[in-house]
């Protein structure tokens, strides 16, 4: 039936609609916070580097507190943890408003950090408690184009208000984007949330967690394909805007287009992806394989159109893949060790980003932006046939499409 509307099932649950909707909003504010915040350090120090120490300040409580944070999130209630961390959120987005000076900014990026490290494991278990199982990976290649879209559009409206009426602007509209997410977490009908089992006693703590994660062999090949493709594969801001500098001599005008073209085929793979419906292994092979061959022919694109048109597909793809593996981090762990094992995707993600950004930037400056990008791709083209033949041993899938899944949850 194609795209039919019968395969976008989350969108017929009525808590889903909310959710989804509450969360494109506070998407599109955490962004336009996100280019608030670094017009304040950027237009005041002028220093890309303390722009990149906020950022990083966002990332370390992630991975120092992120396996508490699983461990927390399979004990407690979904959702009034979601309405006590979205509460917190709004008061730091408020307490900017106050004036943003350096000292604030770092504390707000430090306590930011903080809560996601207890956030995130929570928000995975809440966001399947919210359609049914055969539903769920369709929910989250839905959850990619909202974040992709918000994403857009946040930074979009961001950069028309930020000249027009200065930072404070954007902190009040992201605050207020909170009490939009408080707002439909309380409307839900609790009585329509699927049910998600809580950690059996005596297997609630973070020791039990990866104990439980060594022992799935699948989970363990994903999270290492997700790191290594994240790592080598996923940092595009940083060689685009080294191919558009250098070999494409575009400048910043071919900057804003490959960037435009990346959305673009990011929105259209969550698109294809919830159609779909097909969240299996062999599709998570095929399509890592697929984008690492792809990112050695961006490699030696002539134009800046050429490197656009290969974007594209790279960029679908990418969402595809990303979407695939948490689905598949879901579906085969128990759901009363969803929690811990969403933390660790979540560490796996951080670790990915931080390792892989100067790693592509050395490789730039050391071999070329075409040299780079060349020897990113030839390494996840390895890495990605080399999980796939993993995968094909102990899970029973090859590289085709469909394949044989050996689910892993009981």
């Amino acid at each position: 039936m194609g795209l039919s509307v019968l395969r976008f099932a989350p969108l017929r649950e009525r808590n889903y609609r909310l959710w989804a909707g509450a969360d494109l909003v506070s998407t599109a504010g955490t962004w336009m916070q996100v280019l608030g915040l670094n017009w304040v350090i950027l237009s005041t120090t002028g220093s890309a580097a303390l722009m990149g120490a906020v950022v990083l300040l966002q990332s370390l409580p992630v991975l120092l507190l992120g396996s508490w944070g699983g461990a927390l999130a399979d004990r407690l209630p979904a959702r009034p943890a979601l309405i006590a961390c979205q509460a917190l959120r709004a008061a730091l987005a408020f307490a900017l408003l106050a004036g943003a000076s350096h000292a604030l900014i770092v504390a707000v990026a430090l306590s930011s950090g903080v809560i996601s490290a207890f956030e995130g494991p929570v928000l995975g278990r809440f966001g399947s408690a919210l359609v049914p199982r055969s539903a769920l990976g369709s929910a989250l290649a839905l959850g990619s184009v909202l974040s992709s879209a918000g994403r857009i559009g946040g930074m979009a409206l961001g950069g028309v208000l930020v000249g027009l009426t200065g930072p404070g602007v954007l902190f009040l509209i992201n605050g207020v984007s909170y009490l939009g997410v408080i707002a439909a977490l309380v409307a839900m009908r609790t009585g329509s949330l699927r049910a998600l089992p809580a950690a059996a006693a005596g297997e609630g703590g973070i020791r039990a967690g990866f104990r439980y994660v060594l022992g799935r062999p699948v989970v363990l090949i994903v999270l290492g394909l997700s790191f290594v493709l994240g790592s080598l594969g996923r940092n595009y801001q940083v060689s685009m805007a080294a191919m558009a500098a250098g070999p494409l001599h575009g400048g910043a005008g071919a900057y804003g287009l490959l960037s435009t073209a990346f959305a673009v085929g990011a929105v259209a793979g969550g698109l294809l992806l919830a159609g779909s419906g097909r969240s299996t292994l062999g599709v998570l092979v095929a399509t890592g394989v697929g984008i690492s061959v792809l990112q050695i022919g961006a490699g030696v694109a002539p134009s800046v159109a050429s490197f656009a048109g290969v974007l594209l597909p790279i960029a679908a793809g990418a969402v595809v893949f990303d979407t695939v593996v948490s689905t598949r981090v879901q579906l085969d762990t128990r759901e009363d060790m969803r929690g811990r094992v969403l933390a660790t995707m979540g560490i796996v993600s951080s670790l990915s980003g931080m390792v892989g950004a100067p790693a592509v930037g050395w490789l730039a400056d050391t071999l070329g932006a075409r040299g780079g990008l060349i020897v990113c791709g030839m390494v996840t083209t390895v890495v990605a046939v080399g999980g796939a033949v993993a995968l094909g041993r102990v899970a029973g899938i090859g590289l085709p499409g469909g394949g044989r899944v050996a689910e892993q949850a009981a």
